[in-house]
């Protein structure tokens, strides 16, 4: 088994789990690949070296297993990585909520045991993936997102639906999840949960103007097309909160299910529920905390 490690940040205690990784990995005998600037991170704590790269893609172009260290925001980072390249991805908890990097620091060695006989559980998440005017292809695990310019005027989208006309949104931007990013800025903004394996993709605007309009469910296997008749407005585009472009008038976004896919590890007596009660603390009861009077 070959593993690599990707993480973007330096601070305690990221670097020292980092180096646990590292020390497991060559205590066990396995290659463990990192690129330059991961081992600038812990490179001091570290009495023996791992494979250095220069680049995280060259890392994970090497490995079996790619080991995110971080929170969500570096296992997204992660999965643009793999895309196409059929590599599982365990993500490693150092941030606050950890939807997607959901082992836990001290699950650490237990998880990679349990990978390394290669007979770990996967759960195989669907990408969507648009298509912009200049032709250029990307992919999101969570979602895209069209909101508002520097300007901070609202703006105006048209959305279809395999070719019918859905509605006009006048909003602060409009989002379109993925069953994964369901539970991410989807449902900051009121939109539903849905479990991952669902075939289907959320439009779920950002404080329309109109109070009846509510977020959509959508199935995923067909085009989704986002478009912009309005000269004046600037629109950002976004993937996984990742800017990629600044667009005006004449946006033309297709949207739909992608071919590919992210191999998400867990361990056994994980389920998505699990997850779902202990993030979200669903079905905690709060009332025998309540002060006596």
């Amino acid at each position: 088994m070959k593993y690599s490690i990707v993480s973007y940040n330096s601070n305690y205690p990221v670097r020292d789990f980092i180096h646990r990784v590292i020390t497991w990995c060559i205590h066990h005998n396995f290659e463990i690949y990192i690129s330059e600037s991961v081992y600038r991170m812990c490179s001091d704590l570290c009495k023996q070296s791992p494979i250095i790269t220069y680049t995280d893609e060259e890392a994970v172009e090497k490995s079996d297993v790619v080991i995110s260290v971080g929170g969500d925001g570096t296992l997204l980072r992660a999965a643009r990585l793999v895309v196409g390249k059929n590599k599982p991805i365990l993500g490693i908890n150092i941030g606050r909520l950890g939807f997607l990097a959901n082992i836990q620091h001290d699950k650490i060695e237990t998880a990679l045991e349990y990978t390394s006989d290669s007979v770990f559980d996967v759960d195989s998440r669907a990408l969507l993936e648009a298509t912009l005017p200049d032709g250029s292809i990307h992919y999101a695990l969570n979602d895209f997102l069209f909101a508002k310019g520097s300007n901070g005027s609202m703006i105006t989208l048209n959305a279809y639906y395999d070719g019918m006309f859905i509605n006009k949104y006048w909003s602060d931007g409009l989002i379109v999840a993925s069953p994964t990013g369901s539970t991410a800025y989807n449902m900051s903004a009121g939109g539903p949960i849905v479990m991952p394996g669902t075939d289907v993709m959320v439009l779920n605007p950002v404080n329309p103007h109109t109070l009846t309009t509510r977020p959509l469910v959508l199935p995923a296997n067909k085009t989704l097309t986002i478009t912009s008749d309005d000269e004046n407005q600037e629109v950002i585009f976004s993937k996984d909160g990742e800017i990629s472009d600044i667009t005006g008038a004449e946006l033309v976004v297709k949207i739909h299910r992608s071919e590919h896919s992210i191999d998400l590890i867990k361990l056994p007596e994980q389920t998505y529920f699990d997850t779902l009660r202990n993030k979200l603390m669903w079905g905690m009861d709060l009332r025998g905390n309540k002060p006596d009077r």
